[in-house]
């Protein structure tokens, strides 16, 4: 399982990050603290927060996945 550290500041972000994770045939998770959402849900992400810093949990492997959040990546 890999983590990659996000932030989605507008709705616009969220749409495309969740039309991303729905092109993987494996599970993908996003947590806020101990909220945990499934990534391919666009109102779970957004009940999360916008603006937030949020982690990523993918539970198996996708070049282009990674490659098309990366630009939503933080440090």
């Amino acid at each position: 399982m890999s983590q990659i550290r996000i932030k989605l500041n507008e709705t616009a972000d969220v749409r495309e990050f969740v039309k991303a994770a729905e092109k993987c045939d494996f599970d993908v998770d996003v947590c806020c603290g101990s909220a945990m959402v499934d990534a391919k849900s666009i109102l779970g992400i957004i009940s999360l927060g916008l603006a937030k810093i949020l982690t990523v949990q993918c539970h198996g492997e996708s070049r282009d996945f990674v490659r098309e959040i990366s630009k939503f990546a933080v440090a």
